[in-house]
């Protein structure tokens, strides 16, 4: 089968493999749709500490279940089938640790990732390994959702993850920072599910900001390459500031940007990480202190919450197949990459 595999950065084969067998404690699928991120752009460029070469990369899936092994549904209580339509979550928590007994899955310390320890989704069959079936982390897809929509609700888990701990209210004033495809799921998570109020979108890329624009319909786009972004979210909401900021792009001064333009009471998301060659901001922290500000990171997502962005999709609540504006075969995986970089779509899916 063809797949493609990640040996060095920038050494990534499409390239002929043999088919994976399936174990007794396995499923294996036929990957219908493997969507793309920021992610696997760095991957291709950077490699990843948790990804052993030569790895099949990709995490963002669904497929169809071709065979299940003898052992998986007496040992998971589960009914798989050949046949069955299937998303997999990416971040595969232990389920034993602390924060997993905790609940808190998504900061499992003994964390592994499809695509990064398993191979992932970028092939025409993959193998759903134990690990995930253990935290029941293989999920149907409702049948009112496509495979290129499901395929998307591993972003979407992500988002809502860190939506949930903001504790965000109804009307809410909301900054986006970042017009990729993260931030228009941000934006509609946070109008579908928290029935937010006014949404500014900010981005410093005309282009892309027009074309997220034009999907997500904020009431307000900032272009911060134009103006003092931070005046101009204190002008539109009238000295106030912004209830909730989310951070969506890995760019030091959006989080400055962010502490200054919230409100009273703010919430804000420190949604996207920073280069590990530039980590560090600098805060004002008696603004933290004196305006009471609640700043959260965001890392990643738990099973939970990739079965609530299907039922999101299926429900209509947070709808994804307009977001997914560039389609591409397999044997073109490497452009998709090149559009994710260049910002010229908003999702991009590769379609085995």
């Amino acid at each position: 089968m063809k797949a493609l595999r990640f040996y060095a950065p920038e050494d990534v084969r499409l390239e002929d493999v043999p088919e994976p067998e399936c174990g007794p404690g396995e499923i294996k699928i036929k990957v219908k749709n493997c969507s793309t991120c920021g992610t696997d752009v760095k991957i291709f460029h950077n490699g990843h500490q948790n990804l052993t070469p030569p790895r099949t990369i990709g995490h963002e899936i669904a497929g169809e279940v071709v065979e299940v092994g003898a052992d998986v549904n007496s040992t998971y209580g589960s009914s798989w089938a050949a046949g069955d339509r299937v998303q997999v979550i990416a971040a595969v928590p232990c389920g034993e640790c602390y924060e997993c007994r905790k609940g808190w899955m998504a900061v499992c310390q003994n964390q592994t990732s499809v695509g990064y320890q398993y191979d992932g989704g970028f092939a025409e069959y993959m193998i759903v390994p134990q690990q995930v079936l253990k935290v029941d982390g293989l999920n149907r897809i409702p049948e009112n959702v496509g495979y290129d929509e499901a395929s998307a609700a591993e972003p979407f888990a992500c988002a809502i993850n860190a939506q949930e701990l903001l504790g965000i209210e109804e009307g809410d004033t909301l900054v986006v920072f970042g017009a990729g495809p993260i931030g228009c799921m941000h934006i509609r998570i946070a109008r579908g599910v928290h029935k937010v109020g006014k949404v500014f979108l900010v981005d410093v890329n005309a282009e892309r900001l027009q074309m997220s624009a034009d999907a997500v319909q904020p009431d307000e786009t900032i272009n911060g390459a134009e103006v003092d972004v931070v005046e101009r979210v204190m002008e539109l909401t009238g000295g106030r500031g912004a209830d909730v900021v989310i951070t969506a792009t890995a760019a030091n001064v959006t989080q400055e940007q962010a502490i200054a333009m919230a409100a009273r009471n703010g919430r804000i998301s420190f949604f996207g990480g920073l280069p590990k060659t530039n980590p560090t901001i600098t805060c004002d922290s008696n603004v933290v202190h004196y305006r009471q500000l609640h700043i959260h990171g965001a890392n990643g997502s738990a099973p939970e919450h990739n079965k609530r962005a299907l039922e999101y999709i299926s429900s209509g609540q947070v709808p994804v197949k307009d977001l997914i504006t560039a389609r591409l075969p397999l044997e073109r995986a490497l452009e998709a990459f090149d559009i994710v970089k260049a910002g010229t779509a908003i999702k991009v899916t590769v379609e085995p």
